[in-house]
């Protein structure tokens, strides 16, 4: 049995669209279960008009309170009743052979609890704009195959890579990874659960673009926001507490994500092992003294031992920095 677990918030712009791919699989699901996070606009009356001529049930669910994205797949996922759940973003659209892509995998791979894929960018008006999200984050052939040859854990280590909306995932595992934490800044639903799977060897992808994922200014996680680069003369003119403030953040992201999977007990504690080498070299980057020639023990033994490959795969630029900053 499929089921797909469909989170919305003020999603009617674009809804009709996703629902009617849904709708066109090549593989018929088994039902929509909808958990709404009390939208202020028509979502919830797209959905009944819906499930007014959908061939498979739709179960629409109103929080009493506003509970976020996190929460509020966590409890949509607990409500489906599918062997395999689908995780459906209210904005983008589905390619017609997603669900027989994805469940055709996990049926012939009983020792996977999860299977993601890549997905095609596109725009407001739902015409692709030419790139994809794992060339945004550059999930490359080198990287496929590092996580083929089982360092998918390492490679969530350094960011995020699996989207919550191109994942399948079987129901069975479930209770292995919820209740979802929410105490670590960034780590939603989908990377939480990307992780603890990838520990396991159990999560693996399908290298095809099965969705079109929307990049739109009102979205509330995802791509299409990138960061700029921080110029060589900003470096040197900015505050040296401006550069500290996020390694220490990132630090303790990582700390926190360590504290919470060492708490597993059927997570493999050895795997944890440069994730804990990497908490612990953006605390020392952060401690770095003011006196540049005191940094340079630390900075040193961190080259030697490579660990400036946890800040960046041009690793001698931070490195550079922490020198010259």
């Amino acid at each position: 049995m499929i089921s797909v677990a469909l989170c919305t918030y003020n999603g009617a712009k674009y809804l009709s669209e996703q629902l009617k791919s849904i709708a066109d699989q090549t593989l018929p699901v088994d039902e929509l279960v909808v958990c709404d996070d009390r939208s202020k606009d028509n979502t919830i009356e797209i959905i009944k008009s819906f499930a007014e001529g959908s061939a498979f049930p739709v179960y629409i669910h109103t929080n009493e309170t506003n509970l976020g994205s996190t929460k509020n797949f966590e409890k949509c996922l607990s409500l489906c009743t599918g062997d395999i759940i689908f995780l459906c973003d209210q904005d983008d659209k589905w390619r017609p052979d997603r669900v027989q892509k994805q469940a055709d995998y996990l049926n012939a791979n009983p020792d996977k609890d999860a299977v993601f894929c890549d997905a095609m960018k596109m725009d407001d008006d739902s015409k692709p704009v030419g790139s994809t999200i794992w060339e945004e984050i550059e999930f490359d052939s080198k990287k496929q195959n590092r996580w083929k040859n089982g360092k998918a854990h390492e490679i969530l280590f350094t960011g995020f890579i699996v989207t919550g909306a191109t994942l399948a995932i079987r129901q069975s595992c479930l209770a292995r990874l919820m209740p979802f934490p929410t105490n670590v800044p960034d780590l939603i639903h989908d990377a939480w659960m990307a992780m603890v799977l990838s520990l396991e060897c159990k999560i693996d992808f399908i290298p095809e673009t099965l969705i079109y994922y929307r990049i739109h200014a009102s979205q509330q996680v995802g791509f299409g926001n990138r960061v700029d680069k921080v110029q060589l003369k900003d470096r040197l003119k900015r505050d040296r507490t401006k550069k500290l403030i996020p390694l220490k953040e990132k630090g303790e992201k990582l700390l926190g994500m360590y504290r919470l999977l060492q708490a597993l007990p059927f997570v493999p504690q050895e795997k944890l092992a440069k994730l804990d080498l990497a908490q612990k070299h953006f605390f020392k980057r952060a401690a770095l003294p003011d006196n540049r020639l005191l940094r340079l023990p630390t900075v040193a033994s961190h080259i030697i031992q490579g660990h400036y490959r946890f800040s960046s795969k041009d690793w001698w630029l931070p490195a550079m920095g922490d020198l010259l900053e």
